[in-house]
Order: C-alpha cells, then structure tokens, then sequence
C-alpha cells in the first residue's frame, strides 16, 4: 500500500490530477537528495486502466487495493469537472456506490481521504462529511451545506482537517492539500523544500499561504494561537498578551510555535494575515484597500509589502491567477 493514492474520477480536471503528480514526483527526487524517506505514490481508480479526464485527455491508472486494517495510506480525489448535482447522480451508480464504500473503510480501518474542490462532494455522497468541519470552493459552499446539514461547512478555510478527513478549496487550493499531506506525512523539510522548487519558482502566490493552523500538525497550543489570531483580526493583540492569555512566557510560546510551524510567533501572526488576504482575494470582489483594512492595515500599501515580500506577487497579481475552475 502506498502513502498516497490518488484516485482518479472520471472526468477530473487535468490541472488537478497533474498538480497531485507533479508534486509528489518532486517529492521522491527531493527526498532521495536529501537522504530522508522517499514516500510512495501511485495514480489509482476503482477498476485500474485508463480513465478520461476533461478536454479529451486521459490517464493510466492501477486498480485500487483493497484496504488492509491498520491502513495508514491517505486517498487523495483531486478536481472534478461536474457539479453537485452531476457528481449526487455519479456516485449514486454502482461504481460511485462502490467508491464510497471503499472511501468509508479507508477511514475506518485508519486512513485518511482528502479531497479538493467539487471532489469535495464524493466524500460527502460517501457520508464521510456528516458530523465534521470542511471547506470547499466558495461558490459552491452552499451547497454543499444544503446537501450536508450535519456538516460545518466554513468556506473561508483554504484547507480544513477533521480527523482523517481533509478538505481544500478551489483549484489552487489543491497545491496546498498536496503540501499539507507531505509535511503531515514527511515532514516540513521536504514539504518546504519541494514547496521553494514547484511553487515559489513557478507559482509563488501559493507557498506562503499554506494554511498555518494546519502547518501545526495538531500541537494544541499553537492551533489555540491560530484560532485566536483569526478571531482577532483585524485587531491582533500584542504578542506579550497573547502569551499571558495561553499561560506562557513569550519566549516559551515562541519556542513551540517555532517547532510546530517552523516560523516565529510574528512569522505565525503574518501567516494568519496572508491567509485571510488570500481568501478574500480568491472568494471576494472587495477592493485591494478593503482587504488591507480586514486583516489590520491603515492602507494597500503594507499588505502589498508584505505580499510581495513573502509570495513573489503583489494583490493584483495574484487576484488575476486565482480560478473559477474546480
């Protein structure tokens, strides 16, 4: 059984399906370099063979394994081209009712799945969102949440974890999920360093903004930090304080930010702002100076500072590369 197994759905976004690829074979060459473990993937659909992507491409794909217990594997269902309603009528034929039975004993037998985008809506005709936290393209948020009543859905999340489920926005989003699932998996040095090679050189708007609660891997105090942080903006208070309300010294809070993000508790602080810059570029029209407001600035000019200096892209620039494609 491989570390990741991506599964292939008929009719997933090409985009997508070679953002998994591609990020996962930097991985093996990184990891190799690096002399650390080389994690194992495969490209898998329920029968194996090859599958049809959108825009008359397609994909080889191996037959997925059954799932052993104790799986500790994570399913990955990139993009797909359909909406709710089209993906409802797909997995409610044999071979959808087949997916989310297996996506069902992946979870219980100790997996995990993730899913971004409109591929978010196989793990909810499986059931698996029932009861949990997950996120999904904005525009298609509320769907989701009037298909899933029982579940939370916050569409301001670029990627959302509840247990063994892993959920992740729009198109770009899945460049996230990918880089999560390494750290969480691998490690942050690989994660980061294949992060610098496919996304800082080649789409700088994404590296920085991975989502900070999820870079903290579950260390509690720190996702208690990052909750905080978000509940504050646009009024951040002082780092002292926030120490005195989480019981400890700066000096200690910095020392286990450091260990589970890899940043300083002002490198987290500004993590939190890019990631709600990032959400209100790619889910709202309001104006570059409105966004610089919500997330604690006078003016445009210190979030174009920032952005420039962490992600390569001005606001602008990275408003014109988001997507309406999932």
């Amino acid at each position: 059984m491989k570390d990741f197994e991506v599964l292939i759905v008929d009719g997933a976004y090409p985009s997508s399906v070679a953002m998994s690829r591609d990020i996962l074979d930097a991985a093996v060459q990184v990891a190799a370099r690096m002399g650390v473990a080389v994690p194992t993937w495969g490209l898998y659909s329920l029968a194996g063979g090859r599958v049809p992507l959108r825009d008359g491409i397609s994909v080889e794909t191996r037959a997925l394994p059954p799932r052993r217990r104790d799986a500790r594997s994570v399913c990955v269902i990139p993009g797909l081209g359909a909406d709710p309603q089209a993906i409802a009528a797909r997995m409610a034929s044999p071979d959808g009712r087949a997916i989310a039975r297996r996506l069902v004993v992946q979870v219980q037998r100790g997996g995990q799945v993730a899913a971004s985008c409109s591929a978010v809506f196989v793990l909810q005709a499986a059931g698996l969102l029932d009861g949990r936290r997950a996120t999904t393209t904005w525009w298609l948020a509320p769907a989701l949440a009037g298909m899933t009543p029982a579940c939370t859905v916050d569409a301001a999340r670029m990627v959302c974890v509840d247990g063994p489920v892993i959920t992740a926005g729009a198109a770009f989003a899945h460049a996230d999920l990918m880089l999560h699932l390494l750290r969480e998996r691998c490690g942050p040095a690989l994660s980061e360093t294949v992060a610098r090679l496919l996304l800082l050189e080649h789409r700088q708007s994404q590296s920085p903004f991975v989502v900070p609660e999820v870079l903290a891997g579950g260390h509690a105090l720190v996702a208690q930090l990052t909750a905080r942080l978000e509940q504050a903006l646009p009024a951040v208070p002082p780092i002292s304080q926030l120490a005195r309300e989480l019981c400890v010294s700066e000096k200690t809070l910095g020392r286990h930010v450091r260990r589970a993000t890899g940043k300083s508790t002002g490198g987290l602080v500004r993590s939190v702002k890019l990631r709600r810059a990032r959400a209100l570029l790619e889910n709202s029209r309001m104006t570059i100076e409105q966004i610089a407001a919500e997330i604690g600035y006078r003016d445009a000019t210190a979030l174009r500072r920032l952005m420039r200096k962490a992600a390569g892209a001005s606001p602008r620039q990275f408003r014109a590369t988001t997507t309406v494609d999932g």
